[in-house]
């Protein structure tokens, strides 16, 4: 029996088709795509054995927990003074927004922390929860940054190395995943970009 394009098409493209080509693979691509990952995590372990790279590592994830962002309001009113001020409000009202959310997707995926899943990774530091999916860490620094780079793009490229920096000290910590840290950014920018942009024209 012979197939036109148009049925060939219609059979293998069909979504019911496709849904369960997935279906089938996921016994095979899910474990798959979870050792790539800690592959990954592997390589930026290793590049924290050094005791200057440690030591980074180390205190970039410490500053995560709450300090670095003491330190972005201190500098953006050191910049522009009284100006800044609806922009730290913002970044404040961002970063409780996306914690309304984050427990509860953490408690919803509760995936294990690399360092759990391989007693072989050492974990440099202690962990503030038993979760990794998303991350905290990569979530909070993005949606903070968010309005100080929609106030003033000039420094987008600071920001940006801020997060790379954050996302490196996560993963070679091996307490992150690189789709826990991919996933933080991108649950930071979906929820604090809409809600910076609609509110920043009205405060600034």
């Amino acid at each position: 029996m012979t197939y036109t394009t148009n049925q060939i098409s219609q059979r293998f493209f069909s979504a019911p088709y496709i849904f369960k080509y997935v279906h089938n693979l996921r016994p095979v691509l899910i474990p798959a795509l979870a050792q790539q990952e800690l592959n990954i995590v592997y390589f930026f372990s290793l590049t924290a054995r050094p005791l200057l790279l440690k030591f980074s590592a180390v205190t970039i994830s410490k500053l995560g927990n709450g300090w670095i962002y003491i330190i972005l309001a201190l500098v953006a009113y050191c910049y522009a003074g009284n100006r800044s001020l609806p922009i730290i409000f913002l970044g404040i009202i961002n970063a409780l927004t996306l914690h309304l959310l984050y427990p509860k997707i953490k408690k919803i995926f509760r995936r294990r922390r690399p360092f759990i899943v391989d007693i072989k990774l050492p974990s440099l530091l202690n962990t503030l929860d038993d979760h990794s999916f998303p991350s905290g860490h990569a979530m909070t620094l993005t949606g903070v940054l968010t309005p100080i780079v929609i106030a003033w793009p000039s420094v987008s490229y600071s920001a940006l190395a801020l997060i790379v920096s954050m996302a490196w000290s996560r993963i070679a910590t091996a307490h992150h995943f690189p789709s826990d840290v991919i996933a933080g950014i991108t649950m930071g920018l979906c929820v604090a970009y809409p809600l910076s942009s609609y509110v920043f024209p009205l405060i600034y």
